[in-house]
């Protein structure tokens, strides 16, 4: 069984930047799909960014396009989130999420809609001044 561990989750202030980091347990992710998603308290769990395994598509939701950046390491072994400019809005518990299918050209950012198939415990995020 895949397992998925994030990594990287802290403290910042508005306008700071934190990196995560998502890897598997015993696997290489160089053939997987990876997914971030948040989740704060009391709502519901969000897409945030996505990267497809073949070409790289990505996609982001509106609120975190142009100041998150997806991407695996040359390997594929490792896959980061790096946000800048972090809002206080940002806090939450980040996922880690990976899947074999989403190949080329698309990524799901509604997992109740297209489901990724392991997911890591998560790792929390807080912006506060």
């Amino acid at each position: 069984q895949l397992q998925v561990v994030e990594s990287g989750g802290g403290s910042a202030q508005p306008g700071g930047s934190l990196r995560l980091s998502c890897a598997a347990s015993g696997f290489s992710l160089d053939n997987y799909a990876i997914g971030w998603f948040r989740q704060a308290p009391g709502k519901e769990r969000e897409g945030v960014a996505c990267i497809s395994s073949v070409d790289a598509y990505t996609r982001y939701a509106d609120s975190v396009q142009g100041r998150f950046t997806i991407a695996k390491d040359n390997a594929g072994d490792t896959a980061f989130l790096q946000m800048n400019d972090l809002k206080p809005e940002d806090s939450g518990v980040y996922y880690c999420a990976a899947d074999l299918r989403y190949r080329q050209g698309w990524c799901p950012l509604r997992p109740t809609i297209a489901p990724w198939a392991y997911w890591g415990k998560g790792t929390l995020v807080t912006v506060s001044s």
